[in-house]
């Protein structure tokens, strides 16, 4: 007789035992042999040795798959808990969905730039993604870090902006520190809490698996095993960004999202984002993806307003260009 215990981690007990343990009963009734015993995130198991054995790496299965998806039912615990082989778990598995957020949502690259950004994170270590409001790049790469942080290729995840807004000045605002920078910080706040249980997120947080920080913060760091995203890049000095590229330690991913339209830094601070694009063009390791309206993925209104600005600020170019070669004439 063989007696294991296993400690259930990264998932809600509750959730995996189901409304009134019908979860767990099932599972029981699928192993008669065996006293399985639950106290709170604890599963003592005793049977025989093979048997124990085999239930304990299909409950790992069962476990990996509800943090995975964000949930089971009756007929995934049935495929897992028996099939003979893994090819019946493997043919539940979506490769197009990024990461399965809370209630079960599916998160997607929906369009043919973002799944651009899926395919260049796989092969490249550090990806550019550039492109007007609403083209969903902060979330994609969201999602990607997250993914790679449940898949255990990273360690951690760090996320990142320059503490910059139209108009706004850090000291007016009330509060401590943290509670100044939140505000500059809850887009990326907004698209973790899609993609994991509230609980789950704020563990992270304590423990600094998942750091949300102003980019004057990376400074004199190396990031080792660590996703990391810069995002509204478009709001970083020549100086601030060379130094947050160089931040990049080993086994480390870096995505730098930007919108070079809606620069926000006063006018005699240059952005360094469109000086990167043309420094970087031609480095091995490094990808660039452009993202237009054809992207935009929120409310239509927000593709006919970029259309508008577009046209707005090509009308301003062709007008400046006439009346330069007027006087030039």
């Amino acid at each position: 007789m063989a007696e294991q215990i296993i400690q259930i981690e990264n998932v809600n007990p509750g959730e995996l035992y189901g409304p009134n343990d019908q979860n767990l009963n099932m599972v029981r009734s699928l192993f008669p042999k065996l006293k399985i015993i639950v106290r709170g995130d604890f599963v003592k198991v005793i049977g025989e040795d093979e048997e124990v054995e085999y239930f304990l790496s299909r409950f790992v299965m069962l476990v990996n798959h509800l943090e995975r998806y964000g949930s089971v039912n009756a007929q995934v615990i049935e495929d897992i808990m028996l099939s003979v082989n893994s090819d019946a778990v493997k043919s539940m598995d979506n490769d197009d969905v990024l990461v399965f957020g809370r209630n079960g949502l599916q998160i997607k690259a929906l369009t043919v730039n973002q799944k651009r950004m899926v395919k260049a994170c796989a092969s490249k270590d550090m990806v550019f993604a550039i492109g007007p409001a609403g083209t969903g790049k902060t979330y994609t790469a969201v999602a990607l870090a997250v993914r790679a942080l449940k898949n255990r290729e990273v360690r951690r995840i760090i996320l990142t902006r320059p503490a910059v807004e139209a108009g706004e000045n850090l000291g007016f605002l009330p509060g401590d520190l943290k509670e100044k920078l939140d505000p500059y910080l809850q887009p990326l706040y907004d698209a973790l809490r899609d993609m994991l249980p509230q609980q789950k997120l704020q563990n992270y947080i304590e423990d600094g698996t998942i750091e949300i920080a102003p980019l004057a913060f990376m400074r004199g760091r190396t990031l080792d095993h660590a996703f990391v995203i810069l995002d509204e890049a478009q709001n970083a000095t020549r100086s601030q960004l060379k130094m947050f590229l160089t931040r990049m330690g080993r086994s480390a991913k870096f995505v730098i999202t930007g919108d070079i339209t809606q620069i926000d830094l006063p006018k005699n601070q240059p952005s360094g984002l469109p000086v990167a694009i043309n420094i970087l063009a031609e480095v091995k390791g490094i990808e660039f993806i452009f993202l237009d309206e054809k992207d935009v993925v929120r409310h239509k209104l927000v593709t006919d307003i970029v259309n508008a600005y577009k046209r707005y600020y090509q009308q301003q170019d062709n007008e400046m260009e006439q009346n330069s070669d007027e006087m030039n004439y």
